[in-house]
C-alpha cells in the first residue's frame, strides 16, 4: 500500500509535468490510501484550478469522482496523538503529518 499525498492525486488527473510519473506509480502499485483529509485538499486544488486555470465545474466533479473511486475503501482517519507526534518530530504541518502518520501505521 502507498499512502499518497493529495498532490499525487492531482497530478494523476490534471495533466502536467508529473502526470507520467504518477501513472507509472499507479501501475507499479495500485493499492493507494490516504487520510480523509485528501477530500478537502483535492476540492481546494480543484477550486483553485477553476478560479485560475478555467477548469469547468463538470471537470472538477469528474476528477473528484475518479479520485473518490480510486480511494474507495482506502480512506482512513488518523489518531491525533500520532499526527501531533509526527509534527513534533518532523516539523511538518498538521496536514502533512496526517499523511505521514497514516503511512507509518
Amino acid at each position: 500500500m502507498i499512502v499518497v499525498d493529495t498532490n499525487v492525486l492531482a497530478y494523476l488527473y490534471l495533466p502536467g509535468d508529473r502526470t507520467g510519473e504518477v501513472h507509472g506509480l499507479l501501475e507499479a502499485d495500485p493499492d493507494w490510501a490516504a487520510p480523509v483529509l485528501w477530500r478537502s485538499e483535492l476540492m481546494n486544488v480543484l477550486c483553485t484550478y477553476m478560479r485560475v486555470k478555467g477548469l469547468t465545474l463538470a471537470k472538477c466533479l469528474e476528477v473528484f469522482d475518479l479520485a473518490d473511486a480510486l480511494l474507495s475503501g482506502r480512506t482512513y482517519t488518523t489518531a491525533p496523538l500520532k499526527v501531533f507526534a509526527v509534527a513534533e518530530r518532523t516539523g511538518c504541518s498538521g496536514y502533512d503529518s496526517e499523511f505521514v502518520a497514516l503511512a507509518e501505521e
